[in-house]
């Protein structure tokens, strides 16, 4: 989704001394990987998010950061960096919107899972969830709606409210069916939990909602995240609910 949340580091006593020292430079050091000509790799990040590749020396005594080329001019770290940075930076985000604390809507067994950062007064929102209805209605998508409260002074308030409801679906059904949400002060509870949403969303370098994440099948079968920011396009919608709208 985004490198402003990094993937674990390794930890600095299983690296090796010139690898330790960008670490203390503030470097992320995330996973090890071979690399030709008895090099060892170590896919990395600044922490501004910028992706990198570390290459210690065969002597374990430098370390050498940047891109390497064979003699043909092919880049050998790119792919290294999807692998051993983007990959399981991934794999922790779909970790991460999983246990934040979103809404059903839609059939818990349906096939297809999307998450979608909801604020209770975003209009796109609101076009999102009736764009979404004949994938939903026919049980091929299950949104989870993780609510945020950041467009105007009282959206804290109002997702606080749908999510200490009796009932947070229908809640939420309602009020995207135009039944007014009326904001009012709930349990501490349900209050962290906007603002715990909302930290993911920044933490994420999200900046609109919605912003929706499915999880997608590379040429090489890995499992891999597709972010959409905003209202989709008819062709990028068909791609996020992963099929052609039912009839």
């Amino acid at each position: 989704m985004a490198l402003a949340m990094a993937p674990p580091a390794l930890a600095d006593e299983n690296l090796p001394a010139p690898v330790q020292a960008l670490a203390k430079q503030g470097i992320e050091i995330h996973e090890r990987f071979d690399a030709p000509s008895g090099l060892t790799g170590f896919g990395a990040s600044s922490p501004q998010g910028e992706e990198m590749a570390a290459y210690l020396t065969p002597d374990g005594d430098h370390v050498v950061v940047g891109t390497l080329m064979d003699a043909e001019g092919n880049d050998l770290t790119e792919p290294e960096l999807d692998e051993h940075v983007r990959a399981p930076l991934e794999a922790k985000t779909w970790s991460l919107l999983e246990d934040s604390h979103w809404i059903q809507d839609g059939d818990k067994d349906a096939p297809r899972i999307i998450y979608t950062f909801t604020d209770p007064n975003c209009p796109y929102c609101q076009q999102l969830w009736d764009a979404s209805r004949p994938w939903v209605e026919a049980g091929k998508v299950q949104m989870r709606h993780i609510m945020v409260g950041i467009l105007a002074a009282d959206s804290p308030a109002k997702a606080a409210t749908i999510l200490a409801s009796d009932d947070p679906s229908a809640t939420l059904r309602n009020q995207k069916q135009g039944e007014a949400v009326t904001p009012s002060a709930q349990p501490q509870k349900f209050e962290e939990q906007v603002y715990a949403n909302n930290q993911l969303f920044e933490g994420l370098g999200l900046y609109a909602t919605p912003t929706s994440a499915y999880q997608r099948e590379t040429d090489g079968g890995s499992t891999r995240i597709k972010r959409v920011q905003g209202m989709p396009a008819d062709d990028a919608l068909v791609k996020m609910m992963g099929s052609e709208k039912p009839q």
